[in-house]
């Protein structure tokens, strides 16, 4: 063997190691990240954390308060990181998206408008909303699958046909809905009738950091 083989040998060695750690590095901290709710429009979590330079920019650009940093328990790669409390407050979906705008690493960034969107939304300039979280409603705690009528919740929700009613029941579309939490906010019993899910532990335990 030459040592151009050798070095073209080592080289394809090297690159397939590289991409299975860095495969392996995405599979662990995208499994990690169902801890927590990213804000809007971050990108995927092995880009965001190594993106984002842990600033609070976003944090400080949200006036409702819904960003937070993540404590170190979390461990090392994501301390200092931005998550949303949606457990306690909604998000707002601000029009204007202060967070996203604040962002000056694109750890957190609007999408880009392709042409068939472009055309779709001619008439107005439409961002897509982010899907940020899945909400889920509790027949246990809510009060109308117990009887007394309720709709604390029935002026809450900023999404067109993501609450809506049957009869006197609260009732979720998660294909339109992005799990902004502001249902769960407005909602009064205790515990909260609404629960906030990460998106891909969907009927699993609720996401609590």
């Amino acid at each position: 063997m030459t040592d151009l083989d050798r070095r073209a040998f080592f080289k394809r060695g090297f690159s397939k190691v590289s991409n299975s750690v860095v495969k392996y590095a995405d599979k662990k901290l995208t499994e990690n990240a169902t801890k927590w709710i990213r804000p809007p429009y971050s990108i995927n979590e092995l880009d965001f954390v190594t993106n984002c330079n842990r600033c609070g920019e976003c944090i400080v650009a949200c006036k409702y308060d819904v960003i937070f940093s993540l404590p170190g328990s979390y461990g090392p790669s994501v301390v200092k990181t931005p998550a949303m409390d949606l457990i306690n407050k909604g998000c707002h979906l601000c029009e204007d998206w202060p967070c996203v705008s604040a962002c000056e690493t694109n750890a957190l960034k609007l999408p880009e408008l392709g042409n068939e969107d472009k055309e779709e939304n001619i008439h107005a300039e439409v961002i897509p909303l982010p899907k940020m979280a899945i909400a889920k409603i509790s027949d246990e705690y809510c009060l109308p699958f117990k009887g007394p009528e309720c709709g604390a919740c029935n002026s809450s929700c900023p999404v067109k046909g993501a609450l809506s009613w049957d009869m006197t029941r609260p009732v979720i579309n998660n294909d339109i809905c992005v799990g902004c939490g502001l249902c769960r906010q407005a909602c009064i019993t205790y515990p909260s009738s609404i629960t906030i899910h990460h998106v891909s532990k969907l009927g699993e335990k609720q996401s609590e950091p």
